[in-house]
């Protein structure tokens, strides 16, 4: 009898192939991937780096799927969920790196650096021992440095102002809560304005309490900001469209594969019957259009500003052994009227990310009229029966267009460059105590602060560090800019929220909102007839 040796390769592919026989599970296309992988990773005649194979591979499957389905690594996924989370472990600063040192913009109110005594303007020089001043200091060097499990142990050493010696601190990590609403104020004696920026797990509790202070203020009408919003949690807009909505309504609903889920009113809303505003732009997405949309469909509201993005995708994550992630699409949403608002990526990915791009180049975010929607994509709102377009984003009741009258290349490359924000952090942290003594509240601030020639003219100088030339171009940008630096001011002096209160009268949705508002006979005829 011939006996042959048997290679260990050989024996691992048997190994496999019995496993796979007794699986409940068993897919020819499946177990030739897996097949395929091994072969390489025991046969190559190189060695072969296993992790990037695999995520290569991921990655590889995922590519011509949907342009949301996705696979981040584990530490993608952290970085990613934080946010949407509400929630982090640390010390609880905001912090800007200006001039290669760590400087404290704000300290989060009730936590660990607050309780320590940390103030606005204090410089960070050493972290449990190791200086991290002029080093060439990431923002991703200070997150690793500073967070860490609750209830461990950082020291620090801070540079103060009128302090010759370094301070030492002791601070202990703890939970920090990481807000959602940017911004809610009273825009008028009775109109409400509260800035959403993402969906997270706690923004239906900070709306709730935004909503109950500002009717204590006087509150009869609301202006919801969802401008920038890229989304989150469906959940999350689900809990706020049920706050404007009644009568067990329908909010949204999905289709999978397999099934369809409706999500209906459920609550007595905090805002279901007052007149309300909802301002979105083309980088408004996911979650804020499922909102705008409900909103839209019952005929609740006005939506103001431009077409948002378009995404009518839902995604679940499925994680993997390393906690790494696919997120995969596996539903579609549709409005309550049956509009999906997923534009087309049927030419691929690259078409498809640079939507925001052909539509500038079309004129759309300038003109009202620069798109059209064909009859196959209308559809009828739930109330008044106007027409409403599906197909590619939320089309607002009442269009705005793109203001770039202020624009030239000195204001994009200050804020690109971030000259801007980190000359006005420089000027506050120098002037805070004569600042707080002349204006000592925020209103007090707004009518008597003015940003001097002086200001402006050390601005441009700071530009000129970093090869930004100002020219007679650039005077087309001079109201725009010094309107920035005191919302920086403001927001540097403060806290975040009066950058906003500081700007809002260059935002012309926030004022095309207000004068609805306020004109309830237009307001009343757009939601039953339509824009005039």
């Amino acid at each position: 009898m011939e006996i042959r040796k048997i290679s260990l390769t050989s024996i691992l592919l048997l190994c496999v192939a019995m496993v796979w026989a007794q699986s409940p599970i068993r897919d020819k296309q499946v177990y030739k991937l897996h097949i395929a992988a091994q072969s390489i990773l025991l046969n190559y005649v190189d060695s072969v780096d296993k992790e990037a194979l695999v995520e290569d591979a991921i990655t590889g499957m995922l590519k011509d799927l949907d342009p949301h389905s996705s696979y981040l690594t584990a530490d993608q996924v952290r970085k990613a969920n934080e946010p949407l989370i509400g929630k982090y472990k640390g010390v609880g600063i905001e912090f800007n790196i200006l001039k290669d040192t760590l400087m404290v913009v704000a300290v989060i109110e009730g936590g660990p650096s607050e309780r320590a005594g940390l103030r606005p303007g204090d410089r960070i020089l050493t972290v449990n021992g190791d200086t991290i001043a002029g080093i060439g200091l990431t923002n991703d060097e200070v997150i690793r440095q500073l967070k860490g499990e609750e209830g461990t142990v950082v020291n620090i050493d801070v540079l103060r102002r009128g302090y010759l010696a370094l301070l030492p601190y002791k601070i202990t990590r703890g939970t920090i809560p990481i807000y959602s609403i940017d911004a809610a104020f009273m825009a008028t004696d009775d109109i409400g304005y509260i800035k959403i920026h993402r969906f997270s797990a706690s923004t239906h509790e900070e709306f709730l309490e935004a909503v109950k202070d500002l009717k204590k203020q006087g509150m009869k009408k609301l202006i919801l900001d969802l401008q920038g919003n890229g989304g989150g949690y469906l959940s999350s807009a689900i809990k706020m469209a049920d706050e404007f909505l009644d009568d067990e309504k329908l909010l949204v609903y999905t289709k999978s594969r397999y099934e369809r889920n409706d999500n209906s009113a459920h609550r007595k809303g905090i805002f279901e019957k007052k007149r309300l505003a909802v301002l979105i732009d083309e980088s408004s997405a996911s979650a804020s259009e499922i909102l705008a949309g409900a909103i839209q469909d019952w005929d609740r509201g006005l939506i103001i500003g431009r077409r948002s993005f378009g995404k009518g995708l839902v995604q679940r994550p499925f994680r993997l052994p390393d906690d790494s992630e696919i997120r995969l699409t596996i539903a579609r949403y549709y409005t309550p009227s049956g509009r999906s608002i997923q534009k087309s990526y049927e030419n691929g990915k690259g078409e498809y990310r640079s939507d925001i791009s052909r539509r500038i180049e079309h004129g759309e975010l300038f003109y009202e009229d620069s798109i059209a929607f064909p009859d196959s994509l209308m559809y009828k709102t739930l109330v008044h029966g106007r027409k409403v377009y599906g197909g590619g984003g939320i089309m607002p009741d009442v269009f705005v267009p793109l203001d770039t009258t202020y624009n030239s290349e000195f204001f994009k490359e200050i804020n690109r460059s971030r000259v801007l924000d980190r000359y006005m952090l420089d000027y506050v942290d120098i002037h805070r105590d004569e600042l707080f003594a002349q204006f000592p509240t925020y209103a007090s601030f707004d009518a008597g602060f003015a940003v001097s020639e002086e200001m402006y003219t050390r601005l441009q100088k700071e530009a000129a560090l970093e090869d930004i030339t100002y020219d007679a171009t650039s005077e087309v940008s001079k109201e725009m800019i010094v309107k920035q630096m005191k919302a920086y001011v403001a927001r540097y002096l403060y806290e975040r929220e009066m950058y906003y209160q500081v700007m809002k009268h260059e935002d012309m949705a926030y004022l095309k909102a207000v004068e609805l508002l306020e004109n309830e006979a237009e307001y009343d005829y757009i939601i039953q007839h339509g824009h005039r």
